[in-house]
């Protein structure tokens, strides 16, 4: 079984969230919360056996259909994070992508070279 990395935390517990907001919004099974929340009914289920976290996109669904903030939401479920790591490849350009642009702007200098400047030896 797949698990994310905030399932290592001892306090998160995604079901806690899932539970109040049923409760929250009277609706009377995971199915009606899905509906609610305009997700399929698999992403529910998956978040119910940690093998999916409660993403951003949800979590700002949640907030509006619920009202509760971001954070009152976060604790719900136990992520007691204050900041977020992105990891060094996250942002980065891929190798190709590097190379494509090297060689693009090598392209550009030799272009560059090549074109007459209009300050040339010309004859007035």
């Amino acid at each position: 079984m797949a698990h994310h990395a905030l399932s290592s935390q001892e306090s998160y517990n995604p079901n806690h969230l899932l539970d109040i907001l049923l409760g929250k919004m009277q609706l009377k099974n995971d199915a009606a919360l899905s509906r609610m929340l305009e997700v399929a009914p698999p992403v529910i289920s998956k978040i119910r056996h940690h093998r999916l976290p409660v993403g951003a996109s949800l979590l700002i669904r949640m907030h509006e259909v619920t009202g509760m903030s971001i954070r009152d939401l976060r604790d719900l479920m136990g992520d007691r994070r204050t900041k977020y790591r992105l990891s060094d490849a996250q942002g980065r350009p891929k190798p190709e992508e590097k190379a494509a642009a090297a060689a693009q702007q090598q392209q550009q200098t030799q272009n560059n070279e090549a074109t007459p400047s209009s300050s040339g030896n010309y004859a007035h």
